[in-house]
């Protein structure tokens, strides 16, 4: 058992709102660390020491081969310092009952690595968005999984995306069947009303049923598109001033605080004193 819950945030390679991230699973009531991801790979952090790993979104290696295709090689035939690869060593770490957060190009990092839906191999991909642009807004979603960890209790999320690859596409119907079966399905993306929405501007990007996010058969692996830690206070809503003078009352998180506040809990109650 610990005092408190441990989050590691990593960074390096052209990963980037880490201080976001850091700054999320600290108001969540963990205690962050920002760490280069080689100090990992060399093995001077240990996962066993952790409890949240969180994969930042960023442009990974200048999005060369796609993005996050270049970092995935990267990790899955570097050398270690220790035995076993390192997608042994992040399969071990839910195994243990720990969580992992991917957010954008750390989404497209676990599913390109094979670590998400199964932890095999790659079975879908993040690719270019249908319309050729970058989109750079706030996009509703829905929640579908009663499994996820980090989306337990939610209906609904009001997040912004930035990305430019976040077309979901799976070549394999039955496993996609399998996934929404299997509560993987975590998010899709819906419009104002919440209703689920596969045509632009609500998908944002073309995703085949509007899929936003998957998670792992646990639900303690959760990879998103959209940016939860950009969505950390009330203030980073796009209409935060036209609710300020509404007559509703302004709400104490942004939205995106939900999902940290979930995973901490549900790490507390298994590792916390």
């Amino acid at each position: 058992m610990t005092e408190k819950i441990k989050a590691l945030v990593l960074t390096g390679y052209g990963i980037n709102t880490e201080r976001e991230m850091a700054l999320a699973c600290n108001l969540a009531g963990a205690e962050a660390k920002i760490i280069h991801i080689r100090q990992l790979m060399r093995g001077e952090i240990h996962l066993d020491e952790q409890h949240l790993l969180v994969f930042p979104g960023g442009f990974s290696f200048g999005d060369e081969l796609g993005a996050a295709k270049a970092f995935a090689n990267r990790l899955e035939f570097a050398s270690t310092d220790e035995k076993g690869s390192f997608k042994e060593k992040l399969l071990d770490f839910v195994g243990a009952g720990k969580c992992i957060l991917a957010v954008c190009n750390g989404f497209q990092l676990l599913v390109k690595l094979g670590v998400l839906p199964d932890g095999s191999q790659q079975k879908m991909t993040l690719t270019h968005n249908e319309n050729g642009r970058f989109e750079n807004r706030w996009v509703q979603h829905r929640i579908h999984s009663k499994k996820c960890v980090f989306t337990k209790g939610l209906d609904h999320l009001y997040l912004p995306v930035r990305h430019g690859e976040g077309n979901f596409f799976c070549p394999d119907k039955n496993l996609l069947q399998t996934l929404f079966n299997e509560q993987q399905i975590a998010l899709q993306y819906a419009n104002k009303d919440g209703e689920l929405s596969n045509t632009y501007p609500n998908n944002p990007n073309g995703s085949m049923n509007s899929v936003a996010g998957i998670c792992d058969a646990t639900g303690r692996i959760l990879g998103m598109m959209a940016h939860p830690e950009g969505a950390l206070f009330p203030q980073n809503h796009p209409h935060w001033s036209r609710q300020k003078w509404s007559d509703k009352k302004m709400p104490e998180d942004g939205e995106g605080m939900a999902l940290f506040k979930n995973a901490i809990h549900y790490l507390r109650e298994r590792f916390a004193a």
